[in-house]
């Protein structure tokens, strides 16, 4: 079975704890239990990826999306949408302290992760985060 809901958030640091309640419950009515690996990390994931869209996106967007697929095996895809067609990368060792850590830490909890162009509509940054084994 596969279960997707998105919904939009200001682009506001209030957003992010939003982003990450709306994620766990989501994640939760599904079937993830409080200690379901998947959920904690899908929670961190979207926590780092909208941290990054609040931090850098465009000065003149008021919004971004956020999306959560829970797929059939236990896994989730998370997905973080903005204007921004500029694509994340993760920092060098010497900026880390200047500019923390976010995608170093997706890439650590998502066993992959990527950007989706939408054209002159920004990107998507995605990560998948596989079921606890």
């Amino acid at each position: 079975m596969l279960r997707r809901n998105s919904f939009r958030l200001p682009r506001h640091p209030a957003s992010v704890g939003l982003a990450r309640r709306r994620v766990r419950d989501h994640l939760a009515d599904w079937g993830h239990g409080p200690d379901d690996r998947a959920l904690t990390d899908a929670v961190l994931v979207v926590s780092e990826l909208a941290t990054n869209v609040i931090r850098h996106g465009p000065l003149r967007e008021r919004e971004f999306e956020v999306a959560v697929t829970a797929l059939a095996d236990g896994s989730c895809l998370i997905e973080v949408s903005d204007e921004d067609r500029r694509e994340p990368r993760p920092r060098v060792v010497g900026e880390w302290e200047e500019h923390g850590r976010g995608l170093h830490l997706v890439e650590h909890l998502a066993t992959a992760w990527g950007v989706w162009s939408r054209g002159r509509h920004g990107k998507t940054v995605w990560a998948l985060v596989l079921a606890s084994t």
